[in-house]
């Protein structure tokens, strides 16, 4: 492995994790336009499983409420799965840049909704109905892209959960997605021994990146730097539908 490629993982890794820390944004949504652009996507989505896997169970262990999570959303979380082995299939069949691209689609959205969301709560009836629908679309969507927010995650904003509950609930589906995606990563061939090691060694910027940006939150503006980062994330989608746009003309 080239220098140049351990600085990109490095990098994606301290990113990510500093993100996370400072704004609670999905370590895998940070990281994947660093890897994308840098390595491709295909080979950038094993590498986050592991580190992503490590970041959520320390945050839904200081979160609580994790039966009473469980039992209410059980239906969009076991929805996930198959839409998540149905967008592994996809995937399969497209090359890098264009799942790059969808990528870029899915962070420009959730950038937007995230920075200018509004409307009233739904309410309880409606939610039911549309927890298992999110569940799919979300896991869908992870397996194509690798990204784990949409549309998860401005349909639990849309119940105006208490942070905690809210925290729990996204981590929980962040967690299960990212143990389908490591099995099924595995049987693709795309997840090796040498990304776990490489996922491993990671760790470091990882728990470096966290406790760097959770300082930052201490001391900054917190709607002000989340905004900075959501802007990042659009602009990073455009970069990499760009990168599909110029190499099919």
């Amino acid at each position: 492995m080239s220098i140049e490629t351990i600085a990109i993982i490095a990098c994606a890794y301290f990113v990510a994790a500093f993100v996370k820390g400072a704004t609670g944004l999905g370590f895998s949504t940070s990281a994947l336009p660093i890897l994308a652009l840098g390595l491709g996507l295909k080979a950038g989505m094993p590498l986050v499983i592991i580190p992503s896997l490590v970041s959520n169970s320390i945050i839904m262990a200081q979160a609580g409420h994790f039966r009473e999570t469980v039992n209410r959303f059980w239906p969009m979380f076991v929805a996930t799965i198959p839409g998540l082995l149905i967008g592994l299939a996809v995937l399969g069949m497209v090359d890098s840049i264009l799942a790059g691209a969808v990528l870029g689609l899915v962070l420009m959205n959730y950038g937007a909704i995230t920075l200018f969301r509004h409307g009233k709560p739904l309410s309880d009836k409606v939610a039911r109905y549309l927890a298992p629908v999110s569940g799919f679309a979300t896991g869908l969507v992870n397996g194509i892209t690798g990204s784990q927010v949409m549309p998860v995650l401005p349909f639990l904003l849309s119940l105006r959960l208490d942070p905690k509950r809210f925290i729990q609930a996204i981590n929980i589906s962040f967690s299960l997605s990212s143990i389908v995606m490591a099995f099924g990563l595995t049987r693709m061939g795309l997840m090796t021994l040498e990304t776990v090691w490489i996922s491993l060694a990671g760790l470091v910027p990882v728990y470096v990146g966290t406790k760097l940006g959770s300082a930052v939150r201490n001391r900054m503006d917190a709607e002000t730097f989340r905004k900075v980062v959501l802007v990042m994330l659009i602009i990073f989608g455009v970069i990499l539908i760009s990168k599909f746009a110029l190499s099919h003309p």
